[in-house]
C-alpha cells in the first residue's frame, strides 16, 4: 500500500479501523472473515487519504485491482467447492440409504448369523497354506465349531458354516466371532477374515468424515469399508 503523509497518517489510520471495524475475526481463534467487500474498503480508504503531492501511479493502482480481483476469485471458488461438498454428500447418503435391509461383505471378525440358514465368509491368504482352519466362537468365546479348510491357495479362499456345532446339532442364532488360520512358510498366522452383515441403519457423516452403517450385530463401519454389497 502506497504511504500517506504525516499530516494524513492519524485520519488514515482511524479510516481503516472503520473499513475492517466488524470484518476481521478474532485473533486468538485464528479466524478471519476479511473478504472482497473489507479490501475494496481499504482500497478506497488509501486513495481518499493519498499524499496528493504523491499520488499513486497507474501500475499499483492496477496491481491492487488485480489484488481485489483475486479475493473475490478465491472467495467464490471456497463458495462453489462447498456447494459441491454439500451435493456430494447428499448423494452419498441417498445412495447408503438403499443398503439398510440388505447384507454387505466387511472386513471383521465377527457377525449375526441365523443358523437356521447358516452363512458364507471369506479367508485371505497372503501365501499357500497348508493348514488352514477356521474357529467359530459363540458370544461366551467357546467354540462351537472349526472348519478344516486343508491346504489353500494365495488368495481368497471362501467357508461355508451350515449353523452347527460339531456334534451336528444346530445352535441357537445370535453373534460369533471367526477365528481364521493358516501354516504359511510353517508358522501358524492369524488370517483376514470378510464376513457378510445386515445393515439396519445409516447415520450420516459430518464433514470431513464418512457415512457409518449400523450393523444388526451392534457394531458399525464405515461406508468405505465395505467389500461387497450382497442382495
Amino acid at each position: 500500500m502506497t504511504a500517506v503523509n504525516n499530516d494524513t497518517s492519524s485520519d488514515y489510520l482511524k479510516s481503516l479501523q472503520t473499513a475492517t471495524s466488524g470484518k476481521v475475526g478474532d485473533s486468538s481463534t485464528g479466524a478471519s472473515t476479511l473478504g472482497k467487500d473489507s479490501f475494496l474498503k481499504l482500497l478506497v480508504t488509501q486513495l481518499q487519504n493519498q499524499n496528493p503531492l504523491d499520488p499513486q501511479d497507474n501500475s499499483q493502482f492496477v496491481a491492487q485491482l488485480a489484488q481485489f480481483s483475486s479475493v473475490e476469485s478465491l472467495q467464490n471458488l471456497s463458495t462453489s467447492v462447498d456447494a459441491i461438498g454439500g451435493m456430494y454428500q447428499s448423494s452419498q447418503a441417498l445412495q447408503a440409504s438403499s443398503l439398510v435391509g440388505r447384507s454387505v461383505i466387511i472386513d471383521g471378525t465377527s457377525t449375526s448369523v441365523d443358523t437356521t440358514k447358516g452363512m458364507t465368509g471369506q479367508a485371505v491368504l497372503p501365501s499357500t497354506s497348508t493348514l488352514t482352519s477356521i474357529k467359530i466362537k459363540d458370544s461366551t468365546g467357546t467354540v462351537v465349531r472349526t472348519l478344516d479348510l486343508g491346504e489353500q491357495k494365495a488368495g481368497t479362499t471362501n467357508f461355508t458354516w451350515d449353523g452347527k456345532n460339531d456334534a451336528g446339532e444346530t445352535v441357537p442364532s445370535g453373534n460369533f466371532s471367526f477365528e481364521a488360520t493358516g501354516s504359511l512358510d510353517g508358522k501358524n498366522t492369524g488370517l483376514t477374515t470378510y464376513l457378510p452383515a445386515t445393515v439396519n441403519s445409516v447415520t450420516m457423516g459430518t464433514a470431513g468424515s464418512p457415512l457409518t452403517l449400523n450393523l444388526a450385530n451392534g457394531t458399525n463401519i464405515a461406508l468405505t469399508k465395505v467389500q461387497q454389497i450382497g442382495i
